[in-house]
């Protein structure tokens, strides 16, 4: 048995049953049934005080980001506020935006660190690469989209993905903090994947059950030295009344071409109705993130996208991005 035929082996998922009905609750949402209150949190002024308190804290004593936690503070609103947000993500539409840091009074070090607390009062922050990096900045290095660089590195439309799709514990959530806009595009769209779940079960019920088998999926080189290239995991799993998704189409494709293999044609047939779903307007919203917002986002249950953007010198698109998981260690791979 080859390496990575031993490794497949040993991450294959044991068949599991489709979920044959649809979901109703305000998870499966559309674009007619939500609104920019439903998920948008305001920072008040005591969350606000509590913040710059946080900034002057660490002007007197400095620590690294990587050792700050909430309970090294006072924070009474910021937990109310988080609190509302992680129920956004739990329960809610999946998506909530946080407006916003004052960034005119905070330095770039002092936000992320803002950042990084704020996020812990959600789940436990987890590495974003193999290597061990927790804070990842999303901005464009002028490098070529492909095997080795992510999207998020480039200034491309990245299509409707959750992120780390190929992982072994994909996050649960993810956190951006904008510290600069982009000067044109960069807008981002939300869909559920509950919506998208119902869509398939009315127009595609025998496509859908193709994404319930595993695919081969590229793992973007996130791995250590040896390790197989892709990883071989469901689109969907459906259990504890909650959909668990690796949405990336596009990582699919690039896993069977560093396989050499081609899709099977149900997969084929699965991936294009799937894409036939995804082009209906209806099932998702949009908004640009603006400077000093929080964007957070349930990455297993809802997908999002960004458009292609345009950069200048005196403004060039720059976020930073957090990973956070429930459970596990906070190693890469869980």
């Amino acid at each position: 048995m080859s390496t990575t035929e031993a490794y497949l082996d040993l991450h294959r998922h044991a068949p599991v049953a489709m979920l044959d009905h649809e979901i109703t609750d305000r998870r499966a949402w559309t674009r007619e049934t939500v609104r920019a209150t439903d998920w948008t949190v305001t920072l008040g002024d005591a969350a606000i005080t509590e913040i710059l308190a946080l900034a002057a804290t660490l002007d007197r004593q400095p620590l690294p980001v990587l050792m700050l936690s909430p309970d090294q503070f006072g924070l009474a609103a910021c937990r109310q506020t988080m609190a509302r947000v992680r129920a956004i993500l739990r329960d809610g539409i999946g998506v909530a935006l946080v407006d916003r840091l004052p960034l005119d009074d905070l330095t770039r070090e002092q936000a992320i660190a803002v950042s990084w607390v704020l996020g812990q009062l959600i789940a436990t922050p987890v590495a974003q690469k193999w290597d061990g990096t927790m804070i990842y900045d999303v901005t464009d290095t002028g490098r070529q989209f492909g095997y080795g660089v992510r999207g998020s590195w480039t200034n491309v439309e990245l299509s409707f993905h959750t992120d780390n799709a190929f992982g072994v514990a994909p996050p649960d959530y993810v956190g951006l903090l904008c510290l600069m806009p982009a000067r044109e595009g960069g807008i981002s769209r939300f869909c559920s994947l509950y919506t998208v779940h119902n869509e398939m079960l009315r127009r595609h019920r025998r496509h859908l059950a193709r994404l319930y088998q595993p695919f081969y999926y590229d793992r973007q080189a996130e791995h250590a030295s040896g390790d197989p290239k892709v990883s071989w995991v469901p689109c969907f799993h459906f259990a504890a009344g909650r959909l668990r998704a690796r949405f990336s189409p596009g990582l699919v494709r690039k896993g069977y071409a560093l396989m050499e293999t081609r899709l099977d044609a149900e997969a084929e047939e699965a991936l294009e109705a799937l894409r036939d779903v995804m082009q209906d307007t209806r099932l998702w919203m949009e908004f640009t993130i603006e400077r000093g917002q929080l964007q957070y986002l349930n990455n297993r249950e809802f997908a999002h996208y960004r458009s292609e953007f345009k950069d200048d010198e005196t403004r060039k698109r720059h976020l930073i991005r957090l990973w956070f998981r429930e459970q596990g260690r906070p190693f890469y791979d869980g």
